[in-house]
């Protein structure tokens, strides 16, 4: 991790590839779907609460990758395959609130990947927070899962877009988190 940190561009270039995989799986899961009848993924809202790792720095000597808490949420839209979500990125001096849409694929019974947009708002700008020190558009891909009727895990890749100030890095950044499905 230390050298993921002294290196963005290896944490980037880390990032990407995970996002890549993902959208492969997602690509692949899609293009199967259509060939076969559909599974029935999760289902249900959920609120959790997890870790997020960033990965990457702005590039400069004082910012650096963080490490900080997640509360994570989903309330799908009826009768379609598009979910908003919610995470709150916080650390010991701001926060990050990130609101995104995803559209949802189904893979298996009570398992979904998905994939979005999104944009993440910066408690205190210049502070270092997973997801950057700037507002920035964020993508999110990542999977869901049920572990009994109530209790989810969930782990995605966010990937900000021009996220540090006086620099033009991205930063990526992992959650992984239980929740409450309701």
């Amino acid at each position: 991790m230390k050298s993921l940190i002294k290196n963005p561009k290896i944490a980037l270039l880390t990032g990407m590839l995970s996002l890549g995989i993902t959208g492969t799986m997602t690509f692949s899961f899609v293009k199967s779907a259509v060939a076969a009848p559909v599974s029935q993924g999760m289902t249900g809202n959920y609120i959790g609460v997890g870790i997020a790792p960033g990965v990457t720095s702005g590039g400069h000597h004082e910012e650096a990758a963080q490490l900080g808490g997640d509360i994570q949420g989903r309330v799908t839209i009826p009768n379609t395959p598009v979910s908003v979500r919610g995470s709150f990125l916080f650390d010991d001096k701001t926060t990050a609130t990130i609101p995104t849409i995803t559209y949802d694929i189904p893979v298996a019974k009570n398992t979904n990947l998905y994939a979005g947009a999104g944009y993440s708002f910066i408690g205190t700008k210049g502070d270092d927070t997973p997801i950057g020190n700037r507002n920035s558009v964020v993508l999110d891909s990542g999977v869901e899962t049920a572990l009994n009727k109530n209790v989810i895990a969930f782990g995605d890749a966010k990937y900000g877009l021009n996220a540090y100030e006086n620099s033009d890095a991205d930063a990526v950044s992992f959650q992984f988190g239980v929740g409450y499905r309701f």
